[in-house]
């Protein structure tokens, strides 16, 4: 059973990664490429090279990064379904929602995407410690939002639902005015940098949501729709 899980992961994964690899390629890297034009002058020979070669090594990249992405979240699901909140596919996409604030969110707040000609105020190997801390507290709230959600659970579903995000959203909001700035735009204007921030979320988090999709869709494909022969039918695995 387990390896059925994983498997739709796999293939959500490949799904997912593709669509965020094509994304990578055509819409991040040219900017990328743009933004190292600004930041060392180089040739225009250097840069039609890095252009050509990244493009397929983002759609490779892409796809092996959503695999293991969606390899990562078919086990959490098989380990978490039951104290997920939420019902049937909806657990998915809370679930995605977690992985995404935990990966990215909630080191973002604190070391946001950087870029070419970005500057940094700290080393490789502090960055390193500091991003996996700032993964350890994502994973605090995110377990802190998700038992909030469920002590709600048997009232509202619009009180469930902010009970769940009242953490993550003090967090999102209280933590980057509390610390110094880390990334800073460097030699590259500062709306371009922005801009390209604001692409690296953007891509972030449709990979999470199509990971959701995809898998649920595999789930619902592997599971025809069978007639209730208990009204009340205890937790199965599929």
């Amino acid at each position: 059973m387990f390896w059925k899980y994983c498997k739709r992961g796999v293939a959500a994964g490949t799904l997912a990664g593709l669509a965020y690899g094509l994304f990578v390629a055509t819409v991040t890297n040219p900017l990328l490429a743009y933004m190292e034009r600004l930041s060392d002058h180089g040739d225009d020979q250097t840069h039609t090279l890095f252009e050509s070669t990244t493009a397929a090594v983002s759609v490779g990249g892409g796809v092996l990064w959503g695999i293991f992405l969606g390899t990562a979240l078919a086990v959490a699901y098989y380990l978490l379904e039951p104290a997920l909140p939420g019902r049937g596919k909806r657990k998915l996409y809370v679930l995605a929602g977690t992985g995404f604030f935990t990966l990215s969110v909630a080191p973002w707040l604190v070391l946001p995407p950087t870029a070419p000609g970005a500057e940094q105020a700290l080393g490789t190997t502090p960055r390193i410690l500091l991003y996996l801390g700032l993964i350890a507290g994502g994973v605090a709230v995110a377990a802190l939002s998700i038992s909030l959600a469920n002590r709600v659970s048997t009232g509202r579903r619009e009180h469930s639902v902010a009970a769940g995000l009242a953490p993550v959203l003090l967090v999102v909001s209280l933590v980057p005015q509390l610390t110094p700035t880390i990334v800073s735009a460097g030699d590259v204007p500062t709306s371009l940098f922005t801009a390209y921030q604001s692409l690296v979320v953007l891509s972030q988090a449709s990979l999470w949501l199509l990971l959701a999709a995809s898998y649920g869709w595999l789930l619902r494909w592997d599971q025809p729709e069978t007639p209730i022969k208990n009204e009340n039918p205890e937790f199965t695995r599929s």
